[in-house]
């Protein structure tokens, strides 16, 4: 005997926001679809909606680059290791993946930064 899937019923607000989360740049539907378990051709079902479009106060909040200028930046103590390697994938399924040298201190800074 199988077992039968419960369907689950989905609110509005909670489509919404996983419709948002297909808008974030390299982010897949299927991603989304995976990480909510919900089958990736509801999700495009949802997308064509008007209701579930993206609202004009979310594409405010887009991150942006903003230009820097180093001033009295000290150099390292010892050369990077050019074969180091490090990928992390954090909680909102963003994936940060960075090669060859790094500052320890910067690189856990950047990582609370992005899991925000």
């Amino acid at each position: 005997m199988s077992k039968r899937r419960r369907r689950r019923t989905w609110s509005e607000d909670e489509k919404r926001m996983i419709c948002a989360q297909t808008r974030v740049a390299g982010v897949s539907v299927a991603q989304v679809a995976r990480r909510y378990d919900v089958n990736a051709n509801q999700v495009f079902n949802w997308l064509k909606e008007p209701r579930f479009a993206a609202e004009a106060d979310e594409e405010q909040d887009v991150p942006r680059f903003l230009p820097v200028e180093v001033l009295d930046a000290e150099p390292a103590s010892a050369p990077p290791d050019a074969g180091a390697q490090i990928e992390v994938e954090l909680a909102n399924g963003h994936r940060l993946k960075v090669q060859g040298g790094f500052d320890p201190d910067a690189l856990a800074a950047l990582i609370r930064k992005l899991s925000t």
